[in-house]
């Protein structure tokens, strides 16, 4: 009966110890996983995320996103005709930093929304690259595909804490929440 209340109380103990450590972890707040916001046009998409966290510790943190996509081209001659493209070209990435100051963190709490970063697809590409009937062509009137999202978070800077992603090659829109 002693050695099973010695080996309990010493159970407790260790448990007691470590259990402060394990919560005290940097982790996101429930529903305060991270989402992307994707707004813009046909040539240029803006995103911002948010997220919330708990577990911080009293350091600087770097919130990085960084975006990609593809744009397809319209294929236009020196007479002005105009035709489809071929190609998706790839676009990107965009990166975008946003450095919140330790006095921001509030009993290891934290939410934020990043700085946008901006996806712009270039005006023209050369007809070969757009996929045009030949190098008299150029590719114009680009309409642009937000595929993936990388969301690294970093506390203090240069020591990762998370990355998150989202990837779609048919593309993304609207509200994305993403994988950690």
């Amino acid at each position: 009966m002693r050695k099973a209340l010695a080996a309990l109380l010493l159970a407790l103990a260790v448990a007691a110890i470590t259990a402060p450590a394990a919560l005290a972890a940097p982790h996101f707040k429930h529903g305060g996983t991270p989402k992307c916001t994707i707004s813009g046009g046909a040539t240029s998409k803006s995103t911002t995320c948010t997220a919330s966290l708990a577990g911080l510790g009293n350091e600087d943190l770097l919130v990085t996103v960084s975006t990609s996509g593809t744009a397809v081209y319209q294929c236009q001659n020196n007479g002005g005709g105009v035709a489809p493209g071929q190609n998706k070209v790839n676009v990107g990435p965009s990166t975008s930093t946003t450095s919140i100051p330790a006095d921001q963190i509030k009993n290891g709490n934290l939410t934020f929304t990043t700085n946008p970063a901006v996806l712009t697809a270039p005006a023209t590409v050369s007809g070969a690259t757009a996929g045009c009937p030949n190098a008299n062509w150029t590719g114009v009137n680009p309409v642009l595909t937000l595929t993936d999202i990388s969301l690294t978070i970093e506390q203090p800077p240069g020591t990762v804490l998370f990355t998150c992603t989202a990837s779609n090659p048919n593309g993304l829109s609207g509200t994305v929440p993403l994988s950690c």
